[in-house]
């Protein structure tokens, strides 16, 4: 006997696929705004990576588009999208947390957002694959 998957669960990972994709054009217009507008942001001197502004915006907006494009294939319901989606959120996370000296507030809503739907794609993604 197949257990049915429950609402809540199906709930959770569709929230993570549209979290994903909401961090990946969130993510995505802050690096655009870093490349366009590197003059704008707040650089301290003592950070853990010393990138430029600028490269910081490339790397933001490669991660959100990685990011949204994830957060589609979670819908699809596939073990690999689902992969794909831990393994960005992830990546956006470490990527903020080293953003932080430049974006403190904006770098720890990021974080908390990639630590939720990290957990959501791992305790309840499997139930919208039985969905899809």
């Amino acid at each position: 006997m197949s257990e049915e998957p429950s609402g809540a669960a199906i709930g959770w990972s569709a929230f993570a696929a549209f979290m994903l994709m909401m961090m990946g054009i969130f993510q995505g217009l802050a690096g655009i705004a870093a490349i366009v507008n590197d003059d704008r942001f707040v650089v301290t001197e003592d950070y853990v990576v010393k990138l430029d502004v600028t490269q910081w915006g490339w790397i933001h907006l490669i991660i959100g588009i990685l990011v949204f494009l994830a957060g589609l294939g979670i819908f699809s319901g596939n073990v690999l999208a689902r992969t794909v989606g831990v393994l960005v959120a992830l990546g956006s996370a470490v990527a903020n947390f080293v953003w932080l000296p430049v974006q403190p507030v904006w770098s720890s809503i990021m974080i908390a957002v990639a630590v939720s739907v990290i957990w959501a794609l791992t305790a309840h993604g499997r139930d919208i694959a039985a969905e899809a």
